[in-house]
């Protein structure tokens, strides 16, 4: 039994050991060196190239996604039948050096009839790994699960 603890004891005391000597041929960490800083390195860079908000594309991919959304998660064959009233909210609302937004807004007709207004932003990059520009969405009263409540107001500048 003691010699059991004094095993553990030389062992911790190699591996605190150990540690000094790595931390001491490794040295301080060190800031960026000229070339290191001027190499392409300063961040991402946007041109602002971001569709308008009638963009067939972009007004397509919200409604496949609300019908596969409802399909898949809620049970129901709620979809969207067609847009109208398309408009722009706010182009760019924030700082410049934010990520470029395009927030849209416009009615929808769903398939139960009802018409309902859908909240939406066009983002820079904001696709399949920022291959190209991606859309964020919401459908005032079928946001079932609440990401963007109280009434879609998230999904607004």
């Amino acid at each position: 039994m003691v010699g059991s603890n004094a095993g553990g004891a030389r062992m911790m005391r190699l591996a605190t050991a150990a540690a000094l000597l790595v931390g001491a041929w490794i040295g301080p960490g060190q800031a960026a060196n000229w070339f290191e800083m001027n190499t392409g390195l300063g961040g991402p860079r946007y041109d602002a190239s971001v569709p308008l908000c009638d963009e067939t594309f972009a007004l397509w991919k919200i409604q496949s996604r609300f019908s596969r959304k409802e399909w898949r998660f809620w049970e129901s064959s709620l979809e969207i039948v067609r847009f109208e009233n398309v408009r722009e909210v706010a182009f760019r609302p924030w700082a410049d050096n934010t990520i470029p937004r395009r927030f849209c807004s416009a009615r929808a007709l769903t398939s139960d009839g009802k018409w309902r207004m859908v909240h939406y932003s066009i983002i820079e990059d904001g696709g399949m790994i920022g291959a190209s520009w991606g859309v964020e969405w919401c459908v005032t009263g079928a946001d079932r699960n609440w990401a963007n409540n109280p009434a879609c107001r998230q999904a607004k500048p």
